[in-house]
């Protein structure tokens, strides 16, 4: 097993290998990669598509002296197992094992820690511009590697412009394989579709003309045929001038699974000196046909064990609703009571488990790709022509449109729904994916609503509220089964907490998810003999002061706990009212995020890690009580 692979101790140890010793070090590579899908979830289809093109790249650049960035690194795992990983790879995505995503920490090879889409075009320019200023004498080269799903990212064609501007030594590897997570959309997927076509038209020219040349009279299915092809043959030329008059030699499109033509080009294109993209076509899933069939379950699937390369076993996981399917289920709803509903996602409809919406109400149903801020602005122009959008998209991409949020939402205080997936921590994405700062970069803005749920029973009443609302707002969720809170749940009204419990000896003011937690943490409580009191905020803005100040004034302490940094967050949030009013903080104590990025794990390691478990809230709330307890003749004397 392994045979080749398990002496690749860097990529150096590449060399040399004959073009047989390649291909069969990529089926070991691709046996790898199901071995570890026999462990746990991970990113599996894009990985099977990229086995040669990691290949060919480092037996034809020297990559421990060159630059080399994968763009949105999920599809990093043959690199890593080809520059000196090997030993490590079955702990990947596993808590102090190896990241999924580009890791600088774990090896020179790693640039940046790539885990959102369409930076590395910028962020290679950066470096050629660096390398030229300090080393000139070096005469680096840096590669990027870019799929066509981020490619239409508006950041990725700012950086075509100034690269193709600035003349420099660039390489840009188009990595089109039709998908993003997802069948790719818009007009530069059309374009690239027609490009692959393009060398259709090579191969056939001198059989078409033959043709032509002896068909006296062409039918219908002829000349469709012969428009099609007329149609690649222009749009290959018209692609190709697109980037040329940007500034980049075009060259492609290229066979990604054939290691010797890959080889080919890209030692050729390291004899140019002005910007070059290099289109490659792969097939994501390749060599695994259950992937190959159907790549957008494959993306990131279950667990599963094979025989004879055929899945016998495919592992589910919880059976309750998550988060994600609640609100995709209010949404749904709520496109069929009001037509002036819609929903705008950004190339993530299988994340946001929005296909029914899509099938149901495919017209107001938009899949923007990988451009989130166009994705807010778009909602905009809808809502200010008197629609209700619903911009759904995950908590950490949503971050790359917050001048949008601010200029065309709040601003304009448009009635734009935001709806914030996988808020929180993530488990094993890691850092790149934890959805930890959107409370504290929303609920600045003014008029801008932003409401947690507690647990699965208010999903859908805050839906229909941000619904009604004048102006925009915001609902964050977490990826994570849905709980529901044993308890009669009062109505979801504008800015009012819930009181859940009272008690006279202490406080727990929850925001979001963690509610469950927080139950039980009272519940272990009062085994010890303390009656501590919990309220449910439910809005971060317009926080409901009425209800939490007097009752943390009154409360001998207060812990108020969030899946949210804590700089800026709903603690934040609470401190500034507590000041506001004059009321004493010293009895209040902040669980949350704290100042410092969360390493990949499972979402439970992380919970644990961070003191967010019910176990760990109501050890805080044993101390300050203790405390409390000893300082109490202190504060009578005061008094």
């Amino acid at each position: 097993m392994d045979e080749i692979l398990s002496t690749i101790h860097s990529a150096k140890d590449l060399q040399g290998l004959s073009h047989k010793d390649l291909e069969r070090l990529a089926a070991e590579i691709r046996e790898a990669l199901c071995r570890l899908l026999g462990q746990r979830t991970a990113h599996f289809a894009s990985n099977l598509g990229v086995v040669e093109l990691a290949i060919a790249l480092h037996t034809s650049f020297d990559f421990s002296q060159n630059r080399l960035i994968w763009d949105t690194g999920h599809q990093v795992y043959p690199h890593k197992l080809i520059t000196g990983r090997y030993d490590e790879f079955s702990t990947i995505r596993t808590r102090g094992g190896l990241m999924g995503y580009p890791n600088p920490a774990e090896s020179d090879y790693d640039l940046f820690m790539t885990g959102h889409a369409g930076c590395s075009v910028s962020c290679g320019l950066g470096l050629t511009c660096a390398d030229d200023l300090l080393r000139p004498e070096q005469n680096r080269h840096t590669v990027i590697v870019i799929g066509d799903g981020a490619f239409s990212s508006g950041i990725v064609f700012e950086a075509l412009n100034h690269a193709g501007g600035l003349k420099k030594n660039l390489t840009v590897v188009l990595n089109d394989n039709k998908m993003s997570i997802c069948p790719r959309v818009g007009g530069i997927a059309d374009c690239l579709d027609r490009l692959r076509m393009s060398n259709l038209y090579t191969g056939l020219k001198t059989e078409i003309q033959r043709l032509l040349n002896n068909m006296p009279m062409i039918g219908d299915p002829v000349e469709r045929f012969l428009a099609q092809t007329r149609d690649a043959i222009k749009a290959g030329m018209l692609g190709g001038m697109l980037f040329e008059e940007m500034g980049f030699r075009y060259i492609g499109p290229v066979d990604g699974h054939d290691i010797r033509r890959l080889q080919k080009y890209l030692v050729k294109v390291r004899e140019y000196e002005d910007p070059v993209l290099l289109h490659v076509v792969t097939e994501k899933g390749r060599g695994f046909a259950p992937a190959e069939e159907d790549p957008v379950t494959f993306h990131t699937p279950a667990p599963f064990s094979r025989e004879n390369g055929t899945i016998v076993s495919l592992r589910k996981g919880a059976t309750a609703a998550p988060y994600t399917r609640l609100a995709r289920d209010a949404i749904l709803a709520a496109m069929q009571r009001d037509p002036r509903v819609c929903v705008i996602t950004a190339a993530m409809c299988q994340g946001n488990m929005l296909e029914p919406v899509r099938e149901a109400f495919p017209d107001r149903f938009f899949d923007v790709g990988i451009c989130e801020s166009h994705a807010v602005a778009f909602a905009a122009g809808l809502a200010k022509a008197g629609m209700r959008p619903i911009v759904d998209i995950y908590s950490t991409f949503l971050q790359r449109s917050y001048d949008q949020i601010f200029q065309e939402l709040s601003l304009q205080r448009l009635p734009v729904l935001l709806m914030l997936d996988r808020a929180g921590v993530v488990g094993p994405d890691g850092p790149t994916h934890h959805g930890v700062f959107d409370l504290a970069y929303l609920r600045h803005f003014p008029d801008l609503v932003v409401m947690a749920p507690a647990d699965a029973t208010e999903m859908a009443p805050m839906i229909d509220l941000a619904l009604s609302l004048e102006g925009p707002s915001a609902i964050r969720y977490p990826k994570c089964v849905a709980e529901s809170v044993n308890r009669i749940p009062s109505p979801i009204e504008m800015g009012t907490a819930e009181v859940i419990e009272t008690g006279e000896d202490g406080l727990i003011v929850v925001c979001g998810t963690l509610l469950g937690e927080c139950g039980r943490a009272i519940d272990l409580l009062r085994t010890d003999g303390l009656n501590v009191g919990l309220i449910n905020a439910r809005f971060v803005k317009p926080l409901d002061t009425e209800t939490i100040l007097p009752a943390i004034q009154q409360a001998p302490f207060t812990v108020t706990v969030e899946e949210g940094m804590l700089a800026g967050g709903f603690s934040s949030c609470v401190l500034e009212a507590l000041c506001d009013e004059g009321i004493e903080i010293a009895r209040l104590r902040r669980l949350g995020i704290p100042d410092r990025y969360v390493e990949h794990a499972t979402r439970n390691e992380q919970l644990e890690e961070l003191g967010l478990t019910a176990e760990a809230i109501a050890a805080e709330c044993r101390r300050l009580s203790l405390a409390c307890e000893a300082t109490a003749p202190v504060r009578r004397a005061a008094r």
